[in-house]
């Protein structure tokens, strides 16, 4: 229970100490108390430095007591972190304002900075130049010429044992390549060895010289190498430098002599060992230098740490000195920026949309309090013309709104070009008609999407005066070609180009149906003309057989057989003349529900036995298909396919050695929810590529003696069923031909009968097989 007291006290206390403190910066704030501490610990700083200053040299009376000495310098350490403090507070909020990017915050750096570097540069000079006059009144103990000389003699000395050590090094590689080079000879003669050894020690100046392997064994030796095999004292960090190929140089404080440690490659694990005696008065020298050199050191350190002294004391006032200045900047960097700092801070809120953004002038008549009231104008005028431009900007969309719905629902395709010829605005009925996406179209030249109107968009730059027409055609995916009246205008504005605006219609219907009306004319006329003498021509002929065969008594076969010529031919011609006739008033069709399988199986009977050479195939679907048809017209033309199928395959010629296949007619039902179509296929040649859209044109034909209306019959009777004929090759060579029926939701109201139950008696009755029937397989042989 105390433990629970003691912690509600806290916490009850922590609300009350965060009021207190609130409150206390709210005060301190109020009464700018940073500003006046500041300025209080700035003019304490600048008194104490001063008397510190004095004291030090000896100007007040406190001079002589070291305990005042220490106070003033104490002191000056407390005012020098006061001062600390603040400034750090205020680097801190600096620093933290450059890292939240807040305006004016980089500016406000870089015053600082400045300010900063100003006042710290003459503190510096000051500092410098003090230590240095200090320093100049302790050159009369110290001189820098005795100082060189002694310093410079010691150098000598080192350098005359650097000379002997680099010489005998030099010495000790060229004997041992000396040695290495006799080897062999000098291991099995050890007076010629020594010979040698002595050799070399005299010509090289050396005192001694001692060849010896790594167990201790003397090998060879000369000069006064008896020291040197009673003072074998060699380290084992030698041994190992020499092993590795290096000269060892070895010397020794109570000996006069510089040795030289070398491994010897020529013999097996040898070493040389050569010794070089020195002057010993020059040894002398050298150690009477050294100690002059340490002395003289010893005293030098001193004299450093009465300097040390003095340039503390003067690095503190320094400092003092130093800090206020630098909040002095800090100060002055921070009244100029501020202002700026809001001027920034305005122009980032316009940047980011926002015009009623206004800089606080507070009545300065200074340069920033013109800049600020200039900015506030500016941020005004500005606001009134972002509302002016909205305005404007609103009716654009409205007035582009509407124009994009008149063109979507113009049915013709209409292009916007730039002046380059860049596509930058396709309608609705464009991308249809072009059969491309509005994204894959925008952007790219009108050559690069549509070639074919290359050259009209030329002609029309040529003359943008004129409107430049023409007929293309472009070839579909399904082989078929669509005929197109493209129109284009040239937008112009003081004799430049600035647009042009391309529109095209499809023509296609409209080209066909008027080939077809004139067709159909011709055809009414030729059958008009040519039908009426037919029928006396037939008469007479077969007058003529009757009445005077029985009387010619010579040539009587010729005379019969010309009048047989005139009855037949006049029998071609008529059946022709029936054909233009049935194309050019084709009777509207009757339209009852009809099986289609056995409108097939009718259709492929007589086939089957007039050719027994082709093999006739169809296979009924399980269940019937039954659809809503003129039974005559649709039977016509499958028999006009069936008919074209069996005159290709017998058009078939044999390539190579390969005797021909059979010839074969397939004819397929689809029903699958989808479509509802007759497939016609056979093996023979099959379909040209080149103009094969105009195949379904009237007396457009692939057969010397054909006439050119079979498929345009079909594919009228297909249009007045509401379907489609298709042209395609089959995948395995030939042609397929497909009758493509609409789907009972798809076609048009051509005035069909109800599904009465009169009806379906009525097509029940012209049905001559079962379901069962309809399922069969047919193949028709002509047996």
């Amino acid at each position: 229970m105390q433990g629970s007291s003691e912690a509600g006290l806290g916490a009850e206390a922590t609300p009350a100490a965060q009021g207190v403190f609130g409150r206390f910066a709210a005060w301190a704030e109020r009464v700018n108390l940073e500003r006046k501490l500041a300025i209080a610990l700035l003019l304490g700083a600048v008194a104490s430095g001063t008397v510190t200053f004095a004291a030090m040299t000896g100007h007040v009376p406190v001079a002589g007591d070291p305990w005042g000495l220490l106070l003033l310098l104490n002191l000056d350490l407390v005012l020098l972190l006061s001062l600390s403090a603040l400034i750090a507070r205020r680097l801190v909020i600096l620093w933290a304002e450059h890292k939240k990017g807040l305006a004016g915050a980089r500016l406000h750096v870089r015053l600082a900075a400045l300010f900063s570097l100003v006042a710290v540069t003459p503190t510096i000079v000051i500092a410098t130049f003090s230590v240095l006059l200090f320093n100049f009144g302790l050159q009369g103990w110290f001189s820098d010429r005795v100082s060189t000389a002694v310093k410079e003699s010691f150098a000598v000395a080192q350098a005359y044992l650097d000379e002997h050590r680099q010489s005998i090094s030099s010495d000790a590689l060229a004997m041992a390549q000396d040695l290495n080079q006799q080897g062999v000879s000098l291991a099995l003669n050890p007076e010629q060895f020594n010979e040698v050894l002595n050799k070399q020690v005299g010509t090289r100046a050396l005192a001694e010289a001692v060849v010896f392997d790594s167990q201790g064994r003397v090998i060879g030796r000369a000069g006064y190498s008896l020291l040197l095999e009673f003072n074998p004292q060699i380290p084992d960090w030698a041994f190992q430098r020499a092993k590795a190929g290096e000269v060892v140089i070895l010397t020794a404080e109570a000996d006069n002599r510089v040795r030289a440690l070398l491994r010897l490659d020529g013999f097996s694990n040898a070493y040389l060992y050569v010794g070089r005696l020195v002057d010993p008065r020059v040894l002398a020298h050298i150690d009477q230098t050294e100690n002059a050199v340490k002395l003289y050191e010893e005293l030098e350190g001193k004299r450093s740490d009465l300097q040390l002294t003095f340039a503390l004391i003067f690095v503190v006032v320094s400092l003092m000195l130093l800090l206020a200045a630098i909040w002095v900047g800090l100060a002055f960097a921070n009244y100029l920026s501020r202002p700026i700092g809001l001027v920034v801070d305005a122009a980032q809120k316009v940047g980011g949309g926002d015009l009623t953004a206004r800089v606080e002038t507070q009545g300065t008549a200074d340069e920033v309090g013109i800049l600020a009231r200039a900015f506030n104008r500016m941020t005004s005028q500005l606001e009134s013309q972002h509302g002016d431009l909205m305005e404007a900007n609103e009716q654009l969309d409205h007035r582009s709104r509407f124009i994009e719905a008149v063109l979507g629902g113009v049915s013709a395709g209409v292009l916007g070009l730039d002046e380059h010829g860049m596509i930058t605005l396709p309608n609705r009925s464009a991308c249809d008609l072009l059969a491309m996406a509005e994204k894959d179209m925008r952007g790219r030249k009108l050559g690069d999407v549509v070639p074919e109107m290359a050259d009209l968009l030329v002609e029309a730059r040529q003359r943008p005066q004129r409107l430049s027409e023409q007929t293309i055609g472009l070839a579909q995916s399904d082989g078929t070609l669509r005929r197109l009246l493209v129109r284009i205008a040239v937008e112009v504005d003081r004799r430049k180009i600035i647009g042009f605006v391309v529109t095209f219609d499809d023509i296609t219907e409209l080209l066909s149906a008027q080939r077809k009306a004139a067709w159909a004319d011709v055809a009414r006329r030729i059958a008009h003309e040519i039908k009426n003498p037919l029928t006396p021509i037939q008469l007479s002929a077969e007058r003529l057989k009757r009445k005077y065969l029985e009387q010619i008594t010579t040539d009587r076969e010729t005379f019969e057989t010309c009048t047989d010529i005139i009855v037949r031919q006049v029998g071609d011609i008529g059946r022709m003349v029936d054909e233009f006739s049935s194309f050019a008033r084709l009777p509207a069709p009757v339209i009852v529900p009809e099986d289609l399988g056995e409108m097939i199986e009718q259709a492929m009977f007589l086939p089957g036995g007039a050719h027994p050479e082709v093999e006739f195939a169809f296979e009924a679907p399980p269940e019937r298909v039954v659809i809503p048809c003129d039974r005559e017209q649709i039977g016509r033309a499958l028999t006009n396919l069936i008919q074209n199928a069996v005159d290709a395959i017998e058009r078939r010629e044999p390539s190579g050695t390969e005797p021909m296949a059979p010839g074969r007619v397939t004819v397929d039902l689809i029903d699958d929810g989808t479509m509802q179509a007759i497939v016609v296929e056979d093996n023979g040649p099959g379909l040209p590529r080149a103009e094969r859209h105009r195949l379904t044109e009237p007396y457009v034909t692939t057969r010397l003696e054909g006439t050119g209306l079979g498929l345009a019959i079909v594919k009228k009777i297909m249009e007045d069923h509401g379907g489609t004929l298709r042209l395609e090759d089959s995948p395995t060579g030939g042609a397929r031909v497909c009758l493509v029926f609409p789907l009972s939701e798809d076609r048009p109201d051509t005035g069909v009968k109800p599904d009465t139950a009169d009806n379906r008696g009525t097509a029940a009755n012209k049905s001559t097989g079962t379901d069962s029937g309809m399922k069969r397989k047919i193949r028709a042989h002509g047996a």
